[in-house]
């Protein structure tokens, strides 16, 4: 039974990669903090969970560990802004601190899900690959450049490291998420009948459902280490690719026109397009869900209620609301705070 370490555990995406890994006969030990609480991950008789900060990471976390995930993060770019300081503690020092120790303990591999948000801007009329130059523009971006540019340089015969830029990712999780495009559009075209849009709308995106690129970290772990060791793969599919006013149209069109776009803001300066066909070629992997996909799961999630756009269900609010608790967040403080703690 191989055993995986997963940081952020209780996350978005962890919430759905860690009991996939589960439901396939992995041991699985998930370190978070658990900024939105510990009961959205379900016990299990292989699951193992460490309440810690990933700054302050012990090499006892790591024994007889075979595979570590680091999926934590501040995980976008207004977190990233706002908890400044923080974000690059965890997303840059503490992802290398983590891919440091994984090889000093003899992990087998290091998998680090970065994002395609590195790209930054760039021109519309080029599609960027894993060759192109980056043009990380936020602090939640240039954080996960820095990560990825450090954990690879750790990579040799005996220690695999592999980096996954993921495209926005969308599609319902425990932990669910109303800060991510696909997801709050639904969530708004559902309940009010608008699809709230930064003008003028043309920026480009790309997208990935949070079951494939939880299904392709599973595949990883049975892959041979020449094919990924010290390799960037961008994760998504070419027909993911979207201006968001098209998405918010075919949104639109997926509700049966019983939905508007709503303008607001100042036009979005991150705009890019990337081309997939690397992880297709190498790993014969391809995302199979499709937006509508992820439109018709969230849609019926809502109804049916097991999802909700809870107060934690926005990042960026949920922190803050932590920070300036004064008694829900007493069990989650550690090291003498929430995001700003003391790290050595």
């Amino acid at each position: 039974m191989k055993t995986i370490l997963v940081t952020g555990a209780g996350g978005y995406i962890g919430c759905v990669l860690v009991p996939k890994l589960l439901s396939k006969g992995y041991r699985v030990i998930a370190v978070d903090r658990f900024f939105f609480g510990r009961e959205k991950l379900l016990d299990h008789e292989n699951l193992i969970v460490i309440k810690d900060d990933v700054r302050k990471m012990r090499d006892d976390y790591f024994k007889d560990v075979n595979v570590v995930i680091d999926l934590v993060a501040i995980s976008n770019d207004p977190s990233g802004e706002y908890f400044h300081e923080a974000t690059y503690q965890i997303n840059h020092g503490a992802r290398v601190n983590t891919a440091m120790m994984s090889k000093k303990m003899g992990v087998e591999t290091y998998i680090l899900p970065s994002s395609c948000s590195i790209y930054g801007f760039t021109d519309p009329s080029i599609i960027v690959n894993e060759l192109s130059p980056t043009n990380p523009l936020t602090t939640y971006a240039k954080a996960n450049e820095k990560a990825e540019q450090d954990v690879l340089k750790l990579a040799d015969h005996k220690f695999s490291v592999v980096v996954l830029r993921q495209a926005t990712v969308f599609g319902s999780s425990p932990r669910m998420r109303f800060d991510l495009a696909v997801n709050a559009m639904t969530l708004k075209a559902v309940k009010d009948g608008v699809i709230p849009l930064m003008r003028n709308g043309l920026q480009w995106r790309p997208f990935l459902h949070v079951q494939d690129t939880t299904d392709l970290m599973c595949l990883l772990l049975n892959i041979e280490n020449e094919k990924i060791n010290g390799e960037i793969f961008n994760v998504g599919s070419n027909h993911s690719n979207y201006q968001l006013l098209h998405l918010a149209e075919e949104i639109i069109e997926s509700m049966q026109g019983n939905a508007r776009i709503q303008w607001y803001g100042d036009a979005d300066n991150r705009s890019y397009r990337v081309d997939f066909e690397k992880i297709s070629r190498v790993l014969n992997w391809k995302a199979e869900r499709t937006i509508i996909d992820g439109v018709n799961e969230i849609r019926d999630d809502l109804f049916s209620k097991r999802i909700s756009n809870g107060e934690d269900s926005i990042t960026l609010e949920w922190y803050k609301k932590l920070v300036n608790s004064t008694g829900t967040a007493t069990d989650i403080k550690m090291y003498g705070g929430i995001l700003d703690i003391k790290v050595d």
